[in-house]
């Protein structure tokens, strides 16, 4: 049975960061980050990190812990938010767990498969396949035996559908089957799952622009030419393809001008908040906030009671 714990979920610029501080401070809890792109240290701005004096005064858990040369991965995430959760418990405190890495918040959940290592030979076919045909037309061949799969990764992301098509060729069961698979049993009362967000998506498009100005505003430009001057990292590397940060790199590496670079990054966060969107209305048991009424007392009505309910804290 999972022990306590509070998911606060939502699409990208839904305020769910504010929303976390102003709880931490009134509650008894700790914050742990459901971020994949915050994990990496580096990746400031485009990722909206609580700067190093913020987590100074408040700390979060899974922020910055490891290099933008790695491949951190959803059981690597499992491992480490346990661990912290675990620790946080012991302080007799509650973990808030906030972010938008859906799969992360499934893991957490439900568990997560055991897939196949991965095969050099399989994957060396699909870069040489790749070269000829291009990653759109592996897309259109994932989509005919693995529709969800499909639906979830773009026609250009050459990692995740070669991941996605290794898989069915190594197992012959498709990638989003085996990703469903609940391997924790039903969830415990115990988490309370919460959605922090406006109920449509439109709703939220204007503020995900004002918020990439705001980002290209504060530097993100220089973050992504600092880190490409590193020399250690590349494009294809999962943190150098955090929205924002791919689209930047383009520019950077000389393959796009800074107009097509921005529109790109816009376009890319409108894609990730409908794939949030999409996970989230299929989240079971979860409540859901606008993103005004999360940031005002509402949000602290929802949470005090089941504390007092669940843990006996308030």
């Amino acid at each position: 049975m999972a022990q306590p714990a509070i998911l606060l979920m939502g699409p990208t610029g839904a305020g769910k960061t504010d929303a976390a501080l102003a709880l931490v401070e009134r509650l008894p809890l700790e914050i742990v980050s459901v971020d994949s792109a915050m994990v990496y240290r580096g990746l400031d701005i485009g990722t909206a990190k609580p700067d190093a004096a913020l987590r100074a005064r408040i700390p979060h858990h899974l922020i910055d812990i490891c290099e933008p040369t790695a491949r951190y991965s959803a059981g690597e995430f499992l491992r480490d938010a346990e661990a912290a959760m675990a620790q946080i418990r012991s302080r007799g405190r509650v973990p808030l767990l906030v972010g938008g890495t859906m799969l992360y918040f499934r893991a957490l959940q439900a568990g997560l498969a055991t897939l196949p290592s991965a095969s050099p030979e399989l994957r060396a076919g699909f870069d040489a396949r790749a070269r000829l045909e291009g990653w759109p037309a592996l897309h259109a061949e994932l989509a005919q035996v693995d529709p969800l799969a499909a639906a979830r990764i773009q026609p250009r992301d050459g990692q995740r559908i070669q991941r996605a098509l290794e898989v069915y060729a190594l197992t012959g069961t498709p990638l989003s089957t085996l990703q469903q698979q609940d391997l924790r049993g039903a969830v415990g009362a115990e988490y309370l799952k919460l959605v922090l967000g406006p109920p449509e998506r439109g709703l939220l498009e204007p503020a995900l622009e004002r918020r990439l100005e705001a980002m290209l505003a504060a530097g993100l430009l220089a973050e992504v030419e600092g880190l490409f001057r590193r020399g250690d990292l590349d494009a294809e590397l999962p943190a150098m393809r955090s929205v924002g940060y791919r689209q930047l790199w383009e520019y950077v590496a000389g393959r796009c001008d800074l107009a097509t670079a921005r529109a790109a990054a816009l376009q890319a966060t409108r894609q990730l908040a409908k794939r949030q969107y999409t996970w989230l209305r299929g989240e079971p048991g979860a409540r859901w906030l606008g993103a005004a009424e999360g940031q005002s007392d509402a949000l602290l009505a929802v949470i005090q009671p089941w504390l007092e309910a669940n843990t006996g804290l308030s």
